[in-house]
């Protein structure tokens, strides 16, 4: 691809369109547009001009929403109306929802009556939910068709359809009865009724529910698209696999950024200003920078300790990042099984007495690896000290980022806020509690 865009490059910058004709034909919408998009809109708006209106809408659909809402304000209304109606019916409303106020007033008048009720309507649900990503692109039949007939329609419907592969069964309220696919159509007798051949299990989801649950019902079983439904059951829109994958997509990389306790970005990285991503980060940084005055307050509290034995300051950084390692894999495993349903609310208990007993193991492992380092730095007693300390910070420390995903789980708050940041300075504090404890009241034994 970056062979691709070094060749093009130029021919774009120097404004050569007639060159670009054949290599323009021959790529992927998705490669011209990740092209296009390294130029400036006006440039990007010529060489789009080029292409057929269907294949215009296309790549239109695969430019990142901070461009495409760029190239709209150089598009003269009539193009932009024109290029929309071609766009698939989620794509519209996205694009909507990414104009300005100004941008829409002049826009929807260009647009048909039935293209400006459609964007309405999915631009209306709220974002996060199944409603604001579906697309009205779904191909409907009647439960006394036959297979010839319900043939014959998808042949009339399948090309303003995003997919005909499953059809939905609606009755005369456009309540869902079930989904045919398009095989069992073809293998099944020319007589033979809809009713005979659909499957009633549609696992629909509400309007109104959570995109993400969405995306992992297409997911789980494997589906080509989602039926969505409202209150009553009737049939609004599909989720197909691929705008299910964007939602997995964007909920991944929203769970890294949380893990590395950054706040939502409201563009890409690539994309994002200074003081954006400053934003993004400053908060939570602050936040920890108080978190590890603790940290400091313990060390100061067992100052007298440490001045009469100075090796144990040696070990501290050892202990300290271990508890703050181990608590990090625990979090980080339970934060990623409970996104993906491996384990739920109720499995805590089971969860904490495995980890109880792999946290001990652990912890006993690295005591007898750096044991043998405390009697050649400290001697016996400092040797007991650090051990000690180890198994118990270690024990502490996983416990942490494992309890701390299913409290906030239980609060209604995302498990990817127990972030390694977040569990690492809670350990930090508690281990320098335990460690500098356990050596006050050893080393201070006659």
């Amino acid at each position: 691809m970056q062979a691709i865009l070094i060749d093009l490059l130029p021919l774009f910058a120097n404004g050569k369109y007639d060159d670009l004709q054949s290599p323009m034909a021959d790529m992927h919408p998705a490669d011209l547009a990740e092209i296009l998009e390294e130029l400036p809109p006006l440039r990007a708006w010529n060489i789009l001009i080029m292409a057929s209106r269907e294949r215009q809408a296309k790549i239109f659909g695969y430019f990142d929403h901070d461009f495409q809402t760029a190239l709209a304000t150089v598009t003269p209304r009539g193009e932009l109306a024109a290029i929309v109606m071609e766009m698939d019916a989620d794509d519209r409303a996205d694009l909507y929802k990414e104009l300005s106020d100004e941008q829409r007033d002049a826009l929807m008048p260009a647009l048909a009556q039935a293209q400006r009720e459609d964007i309405r309507q999915l631009a209306s649900y709220d974002e996060g939910t199944a409603g604001a990503v579906m697309t009205s692109g779904y191909a409907a039949l009647s439960l006394d068709l036959s297979a010839t007939d319900a043939l014959t329609v998808l042949r009339r419907e399948a090309p303003g359809k995003e997919t005909i592969y499953r059809a939905y069964v609606i009755d005369a309220d456009r309540k869902l009865l079930g989904s045919v696919r398009l095989k069992d159509l073809i293998i099944a007798p020319a007589r033979a009724l809809i009713s005979d051949v659909m499957e009633y299990n549609t696992h629909a989801i509400r309007a109104e529910d959570d995109v993400e649950e969405a995306a992992r019902r297409v997911a789980w079983y494997d589906m080509i698209a989602l039926p969505v439904v409202d209150e009553e059951n009737r049939l609004v829109g599909i989720i197909t696999h691929d705008d299910a994958l964007d939602v997995l997509e964007a909920e991944a990389t929203e769970d890294f950024h949380r893990v590395g306790t950054v706040t939502k970005l409201i563009s890409s990285v690539g994309n994002a200003t200074i003081p954006m991503l400053y934003r993004a980060r400053i908060s939570w940084l602050m936040l920890l920078v108080f978190g590890n005055i603790f940290s400091g307050a313990g060390i100061a509290y067992f100052e007298e300790t440490i001045a009469a034995h100075l090796a144990l300051m040696f070990f501290l950084p050892i202990l300290i990042a271990s508890g703050g390692n181990a608590g990090s894999q625990s979090a980080t495993l339970m934060i990623r099984a409970l996104a993906t349903g491996d384990i739920g609310m109720s499995d805590w208990s089971r969860v904490l007495v495995r980890e109880l007993i792999v946290a001990l193991l652990l912890g006993l492992s690295m005591a007898a690896a750096i044991a043998v380092i405390g009697v050649y730095r400290g001697g016996i007693e400092i040797a007991f000290v650090i051990s000690v300390s180890m198994i118990l910070i270690v024990i502490v420390g996983s416990l942490i980022g494992m309890l701390l995903p299913f409290l906030l789980s239980h609060f209604k708050l995302d498990p990817a806020t127990a972030s390694t940041p977040l569990v690492t300075s809670i350990a930090d504090a508690t281990g320098v509690l335990i460690y500098f404890s356990i050596a006050s009241q050893v080393l201070s034994m006659p």
